[in-house]
């Protein structure tokens, strides 16, 4: 049975609302990744977390190289602490979207006993896929290298990269900001002596991007640089990230790091609508530390007591600055 090139789905012609169907039999390409690709329509479809973690199981059995594809804004690895065994080439994505980013530091600060070396890259610069490509030439133990990490980290678009710079190949895969777009594990052929293999994005639970709508997904996730803003507050004041969170201070200054579609709004006097933030947690920062609010983006403290009030169930957690 054939798989869609853009999203690893079986093919099917039987049932229009099912993964993988097509009109012809000879199409490459399913109907939803034919109308993401060309109309930019897309159509979500929730794959549990079930079939991720018996795809791992495979590729722990092949003690083949990996490469755990991780965004810059969410590097949260936890679950792969725990379920991969596999040697790891780390690779932080999306470096165009921060400015002021000491690299090395930034790539030790992801710890698996089973790293074997690290790359930060760009996709939409091209930024490092020479030494990318380098690096996996150098650590695969075989033909075959399989590419893992959370939804959206950007591994289906790292691999359309690798495709255009090193093959003769046009990129196929599908990518998309919808969550899961990757419905099944894509073989790649890059030549005779490498394959690799691009896995479906891990679900991240708690991840903004789950509770929106899709339209606003596009504002959520950023596509150019970031241009932080920073405030610094004297006495109790509140900042409104749309209607997504509002996020009280009472001392301290304050760094935003969010995508620059998205409207933040100061205000220096409570208004007492709280109930429409049913989600809350707190913070006393006494040393630089970032606050991730996942899918949307952290917040830079130095010191104060910060408490984010939320829409939804967004995973809230503090860690140590990314910055120096």
């Amino acid at each position: 049975m054939n798989k869609c090139l853009g999203c690893g789905s079986f093919l099917q012609t039987e049932c229009k609302d099912k993964e993988g169907y097509i009109r012809e039999e000879n199409e490459t390409l399913c109907e939803r990744c034919f109308r993401i690709q060309h109309y930019n329509e897309y159509k979500i479809v929730s794959k549990g977390n079930e079939e991720y973690l018996s795809i791992l199981k495979r590729i722990n059995e092949t003690n083949d190289l990996v490469v755990l594809v991780v965004d810059i804004f969410n590097m949260d690895v936890s679950f792969f602490r725990k379920y991969l065994e596999n040697p790891i080439l780390l690779v932080l994505t999306k470096r165009d979207l921060l400015k002021d980013v000491y690299e090395e530091a930034l790539l030790q600060y992801i710890e698996l006993d089973n790293i074997v070396d690290r790359v930060m890259i760009s996709s939409k610069k091209n930024y490092h896929f020479d030494l990318l490509f380098q690096k996996i030439e150098k650590y695969r133990k075989g033909k075959h290298v399989y590419v893992v990490g959370l939804t959206n980290a950007g591994k289906s678009t790292m691999i359309n990269k690798i495709l255009y710079d090193y093959t003769e190949y046009l990129p196929h895969i599908t990518t998309s900001m919808i969550p899961s777009t990757t419905l099944n594990v894509i073989e790649v052929k890059v030549d005779d002596q490498l394959t690799l293999y691009d896995t479906p994005g891990l679900l991240d639970e708690g991840n903004l991007i789950f509770y929106v709508e899709k339209e606003r997904i596009k504002k959520i996730v950023p596509n150019k640089k970031i241009k932080p803003i920073t405030y610094q507050v004297s006495e109790k004041q509140y900042f409104y990230i749309e209607d997504l969170f509002k996020v009280e201070v009472e001392q301290g200054d304050i760094t935003f790091y969010i995508s620059n579609c998205l409207s933040l709004e100061r205000k220096y006097k409570d208004i007492k609508d709280t109930a429409l933030y049913p989600y809350q947690q707190s913070f006393c920062i006494s040393s630089k530390r970032d606050i991730v609010l996942k899918g949307l983006g952290f917040l830079s403290c130095r010191k104060g007591k910060i408490t984010i009030f939320s829409k939804y169930p967004v995973s809230i957690e503090e860690r140590k600055s990314i910055f120096k």
